[in-house]
């Protein structure tokens, strides 16, 4: 049985919603972390609803936060209660896009994934095992898990814009080559952005060519 996830929602500043953002925050982060974010995307996606949830569960490492899955290096689990972890976190993901997009009365092409560290994470895992494409995916300073299952278990190829800070100190920043080696390899389209001089977080930069991403690919 899947967990449900709290979320924030802003709705379109057109008040016609054509497509759907959803936010993934970073470890220890909430969805209010990302969903300021709105405020500078929405005036130029009219047409979009954007939503963050919590993710399911406390962070170990950061008890004011919440968790996709547990870091063994950060908070001392297991590989295993990690694996496990992100397995019902992607159960949780899913319940939830599919009840957001039937709420909103969309379908997956009308669906972003922007995601941002473990959240980027979440979202390069779920994206392409979902039945249908989603329009795109975001990843900011995050990584591509499990990259050797990739290939064999790709259902779906949204296109997919990875920015990475050279500074980053949370996330190696040859997180993003190795990342966009392997989903290139399993047949998607894969576009690149380093941030100079940027740590683990978004910077214009980023920000702006997420923008172009979202104007590309989403409908409206």
């Amino acid at each position: 049985m899947t967990r449900e996830l709290q979320f924030g929602r802003r709705a379109p500043v057109s008040g016609k919603a054509k497509s759907l953002v959803v936010f993934l925050h970073g470890y220890g982060a909430d969805g209010a972390d990302l969903l300021g974010l709105a405020d500078p995307l929405g005036p130029h996606l009219p047409d979009t609803v954007f939503i963050a949830p919590d993710a399911p569960e406390r962070c170990g490492g950061n008890p004011f936060g919440y968790q996709w899955f547990p870091i063994p290096w950060i908070d001392g689990s297991s590989e295993a209660a990690a694996a496990a972890g992100m397995a019902e976190a992607m159960a949780d993901l899913n319940a939830f896009l599919d009840a957001r997009l039937a709420e909103e009365g969309l379908d997956d092409s009308a669906l972003a994934l922007v995601g941002f560290s473990q959240g980027t994470m979440m979202a390069l895992a779920v994206a392409p095992r979902r039945p249908s494409a989603c329009a795109c995916v975001v990843g900011f300073s995050g990584m591509l898990v499990a990259p050797e299952r990739l290939a064999a278990e790709t259902v779906s190829r949204p296109p997919v814009l990875l920015v990475h800070g050279d500074a980053d100190e949370v996330v190696p920043p040859a997180a993003m080559p190795a990342a966009a080696e392997a989903l290139r390899a399993a047949g998607f389209a894969v576009s690149t952005h380093v941030c100079r001089g940027v740590g683990h977080g978004i910077a214009p930069d980023g920000l702006s060519l997420a923008l172009q991403a979202l104007k590309e690919h989403l409908p409206g």
